[in-house]
Formats: structure tokens, C-alpha cells, sequence
């Protein structure tokens, strides 16, 4: 086999800030929502729900 000869890929990216995916609002509403669907469906993707929602309130700040 040859050596890769691909030129490296290269970019320009803006200069103005981006907004981030989620706000901390946001992301705590989304957990609030998670684990109400824990609660109202728990023998279907309410435990799904229940862990996902604390692996993403550990990843929240502090309010």
C-alpha cells in the first residue's frame, strides 16, 4: 500500500460568537421534562428517561 498523499483539510470559520446547543435554562427545563416522563411511564421509557436525565443534571452547573 502507498503512503496518503490526501491534502490535510484545511477551513475558515467565522469570527462572530455562536450560541451554544443548550442554555443552562434550558438543558435543567429538559431535565425537569425527562423526569416528569420517568414518572408518567414507567414500565415502558420512563427508566430511560429517569437516566438520562441524571446523567445530564451532573452535567449542569450549579444554579
Amino acid at each position: 500500500m502507498g503512503q496518503d498523499t490526501a491534502e490535510p483539510v484545511t477551513g475558515t470559520y467565522p469570527d462572530e460568537l455562536r450560541l451554544a446547543l443548550l442554555t443552562a435554562a434550558e438543558a435543567r427545563e429538559a431535565v425537569e421534562l425527562l423526569r416528569l416522563l420517568e414518572r408518567l411511564d414507567p414500565g415502558g421509557r420512563g427508566p430511560a428517561a429517569g437516566q438520562l436525565a441524571a446523567d445530564l443534571a451532573r452535567r449542569l452547573p450549579a444554579p
